[in-house]
């Protein structure tokens, strides 16, 4: 935000700086990696299970002794497959929790200014197969030894993205062998990595490591490298897709070679025999021309979540030679199409399998650290579609694959790039931090782009990739990032930036980057202009993200929590390194301008929570409900940002405890499929309909409320129809001026089916003094707002009695579910406003993740409601379910579930 590969034969020693002249090349379809050794003859690929690693300030001995078995590396530390040095010295005990208070202040970033060495082994049994190193991920360049040999420099494994394979044949032996990478320091504003721009405090060692599985590859004379599937869906009919399968067959051997390359898709087989002389590389191409069986009739298409199913198809490639086999390689890969046109306007409309659909997104952060926890990233990725998201951008910080094979599974969209602030733009970005490249930088980054196309082009999730993000690369970068996208057979769109930039060869990029970072009022989204709901907004929000007292307790001392609610002046370690969003200001001022001043952390947290579910649901709204206008429509939205890496008071829908506050539940009610809303501009009641089905037969009520309950207005429209995929309705508008109403008072919206089942239920608290923006003076990261709305009324509510009740049932695959049922059991007219109930364990500590079917709902006198909460019975450790009832004018108190 504004804010490969080569093949290396080892012979001499001298020989090898020769060799290092690393050319761009492209490697796809591993076998699944392994821990543990392997020692099969035949293809097989096994990851390097775990690293010793140590600073090269403590290490004297010489790299040849360093890389060769059985040296004693006695005091190192241990590191997994996938670390930065960082992460390993936090997994020894090292340091006290980086993620508490300012604990990461006190490591000494001097510890990480020099190389560290990463050491592992691995075992043959047979040196009659080829092996091979092969990798990426390495954070910012290493040298590479084998077995005490050195096999590639630091100036040719350069680069977070880039790929490599290196032929180590020749230095291998039977029984155990040594591999040891001399990692380089990395500066992200000097080197082509990742960086943190100003998301979070960096890492003190800027995540210098090896982040991605080092390959172990065994084979016989012939590889296969670079599979890929490339799809040809007929649409709109669906009914016909033709697939055309590629790869390259290397011959690594000194003599010639005929080898068939066999393959299957589902029950389609095919094969070709290929004459390779001694070293050559042919690609091998099956098409439907070649080889009809790969024309299929009515085929299983790929949708996003809420659009279909997520088929995915496989892919099997064997080289043989002689009837051995030499090489196999497994992809996955979906069918499906994607187009992202400018409308009109210039703002690009993405469409799926023919069908236009608004991006609902969310900026991704990995962990801080760069740890891969899969079951942390599926548990995210499951709270996006949650909240009714269809899209995740990843700008830099590219996941390992398993994300994207997540993200393939669960139908969720994905907009990966490179980043913005940093070496990657320093070419174009003006002012802005980043390094003016060299020379040697250009073919690090097109290496760079090379690899990550071969690694996303078969994931049906991937829609695009953003080459640049707050500025567009200059003709020569793109034309060098261009060439790699399509020579890789990229089929998605390419797209210049970010920002509302054009490059020569991809045009204009149909987004815009107007923020804002910072705190705006609701009515904000639905003006046209700035980061209002038009065009493609790549990402935007209303900046802090305040969590739950929970989480806060969990990152910040006793006096940093006195500190948050009283001195809105103050600097937040836990916001940004950014002098421009140090401090919670901006959002203070309009908490207590809008809502009263706080009057302890507690009445803080409990505004803060109120205001981040009415903005967050706001801009949601805002973006769908103009998603289909005849003039500027909405195309895409990204939340910034969907979760943090670390401990965070801003940007953020869920924390990194994975709790959820307003910011969460405020963006669900958004996004249900069927939905009815208000718009804050105009006070017209729209229905949304974000299935494909249109429905009809709907009755849509609006009632405004006194604080006090007394109801004020109250309309009914019947007979209401909508159109599907994102389609709208007005229904009904509200008056400007109604006799009786307090300054802040309620909304009810209430949407039923004929049967008069209730579909969806919305509630807002609002004013009638209306928050003022002052466009004239809008900054790059927020417009300014000149007058508050009074919502300091909502706090003189009398108290609600709210009752709940609870059921707990056990499932066979791991997971509890319970059902809460609330009633509004008070006699007179006030409603409970947003009454939140949290899943504890025995020690009332929260259960999480969890996810509910609603929350944060609002009751009126004799109205009931049921909730389901799922969870892993296993994180209740072994205790019954206790659940936590709180609201804005409700009492807290504890259920047994």
């Amino acid at each position: 935000m504004f804010h490969r590969h080569p093949v290396l034969r080892i012979r001499r020693k001298t020989a090898v700086a020769a060799a290092l002249g690393l050319v761009l090349a492209l490697v796809t379809g591993a076998s699944p990696a392994t821990h543990g050794a392997r020692t099969a003859v035949g293809p097989s690929t096994t990851a390097l299970p775990a690293y010793a690693i140590q600073s090269t300030a403590k290490v004297t001995d010489s790299a040849a002794a360093v890389s060769s078995p059985g040296y004693p590396a006695a005091g190192w530390y241990a590191a997994g497959p996938r670390s930065t040095v960082l992460a390993a010295l936090l997994a020894a005990g090292k340091y006290a929790d980086p993620f508490y208070s300012t604990n990461q202040k006190n490591i000494p970033t001097a510890d990480f200014t020099v190389p560290w060495w990463y050491r592992s082994d691995f075992t043959v049994a047979d040196t009659s197969a080829r092996t091979y190193l092969d990798f990426s991920g390495v954070v910012s360049a290493a040298d590479v030894f084998v077995n005490g040999r050195q096999v590639a420099d630091k100036s040719a494994v350069v680069g977070a993205y880039t790929r490599h394979e290196l032929d180590i044949t020749s230095a291998v032996r039977s029984g155990t062998n040594t591999v040891a990478f001399r990692v380089q320091p990395n500066d992200p504003r000097k080197n082509l990595t990742m960086g943190w721009i100003d998301w979070l405090q960096p890492p003190p060692d800027e995540n210098m490591g090896i982040v991605r599985d080092v390959l172990v590859r065994r084979g016989g004379p012939v590889a296969l490298r670079d599979a890929h599937v490339v799809t040809a869906l007929a649409v709109p009919s669906l009914a016909t897709a033709d697939l055309t399968v590629k790869a390259r067959a290397r011959n690594d051997s000194a003599s010639t070679v005929t080898t068939t390359v066999s393959g299957t898709i589902g029950t389609a087989s095919f094969s070709q025999d290929v004459t390779l002389a001694a070293h050559e590389t042919k690609t091998v191409t099956f098409t439907p021309a070649t080889h009809p069986q790969l024309h299929l009739a009515s085929p299983r298409v790929w949708w996003p979540a809420g659009m279909g199913e997520q088929a995915l198809y496989g892919l099997d490639l064997t080289a043989s030679v002689s009837g051995t086999a030499s090489d196999t390689v497994h992809e996955s890969f979906g069918i499906r199409d994607v187009k992202a046109p400018l409308n009109a306007d210039g703002a690009r409309q993405y469409s799926v399998n023919g069908r236009p659909l608004l991006i609902k997104g969310g900026g991704w952060s990995p962990d801080e650290y760069l740890r891969w926890d899969r079951t942390y990233a599926e548990d995210r990725l499951k709270y996006a579609l949650d909240l009714g998201l269809n899209t995740i951008r990843l700008e830099g910080h590219i996941e390992p694959d398993e994300f994207f094979d997540l993200a393939d599974r669960h139908g969720i969209l994905t907009l990966p790039g490179w980043e913005c602030c940093d070496k990657w733009e320093g070419q174009v970005n003006g002012s802005e931090p980043g390094d003016k490249w060299t020379a040697a930088d250009y073919p690090v980054a097109k290496a760079s782009m090379a690899a990550e196309a071969a690694r996303l082009r078969d994931h049906p999730s991937v829609i695009s990739f953003l080459i640049g993000s707050d500025f567009a690369p200059d003709k020569t970068i793109e034309k060098n990032y261009v060439d790699a996208l399509r020579a890789a057979d990229w089929q998605t769109p390419i797209v210049a930036a970010a920002s509302d930039k054009s490059s020569p060869i991809t045009g204009s990029s149909g987004m815009k980057m107007t923020g804002p970072y910072d705190w705006v009022p609701p009515n904000y989204w639905y003006n046209k202009q700035e980061g209002g709901a038009t065009g493609f907004n790549s990402e935007t929000s209303a900046g802090p993200d305040i969590p739950t007292l929970d989480t806060l307790r969990r990152m910040m001392s006793p006096t940093e929590l006195d500190t948050l609610w009283k001195s809105p002046s103050a600097k937040q370690y836990h916001r940004s390194p950014s002098s421009t969003f140090a401090t919670l200001a901006l959002y203070d001022a309009a908490l207590a301008g809008r809502y009263g001043a706080p009057a302890g952390l507690d009445d803080y947290v409990r505004k803060a929570q109120l205001a981040q579910y009415e903005n967050v649901r706001a801009q949601y709204e805002a973006y769908a409900r103009n998603a289909k206008d005849a003039s500027k429509p909405a195309t895409g939205v990204v939340y910034w940002m969907f979760n943090s890496g670390w401990t965070s008071l801003h940007w953020q829908l869920t924390d990194r405890c994975l709790d959820q506050g307003g910011a969460y539940f405020g963006a669900k009610k958004a996004n249900e499929p069927l939905h009815i809303q208000y718009s804050y501009d105009d006070r017209s009641v729209a229905v949304v309909n974000g299935r494909h089905t249109p429905v009809s037969g709907l009755t849509a009520r609006v009632t405004l409320f006194n604080t006090d309950g007394t109801q004020k207005y109250d309309r009914t429209a019947t007979g209401v129809g909508v159109g599907g995929d994102g389609a709208r309705t007005t229904v009904l508008t509200v008056p400007a001026s109604v006799s009786g109403l307090s300054t802040a008072h309620l909304a009810r919206l209430l949407l039923t089916d004929s049967t008069g089942k209730e579909v969806s239920r919305n509630v807002y608290w609002l004013s009638t003094k209306a928050d003022v923006l002052d466009y004239a003076h809008t900054d790059w990261y927020y417009t300014p707002t000149t007058a508050y709305a009074d919502l300091k009324g909502l706090s003189a509510m009398a108290k609600a009695t709210v009752t709940a009740g609870a059921t707990t049932a056990t499932g066979g695959d791991g997971a509890s579910t319970t059902t809460v049922t609330l009633t509004n059991t008070g006699t007179g007219r006030t409603p409970a406003l947003l009454t939140d109930v949290h899943l504890v364990d025995a020690k009332g500590a929260p259960v999480l993740p969890v996810q509910w079917s609603d929350n944060q709902v609002t009751l009126w006198p004799g109205e009931t409601t049921t909730l389901t909460a799922t969870y892993r019975t296993a994180d209740l450790h072994g205790s019954a379910p206790r659940l936590t009832v709180s609201g804005w004018n409700t009492p807290t108190a504890t259920v047994h579930g």
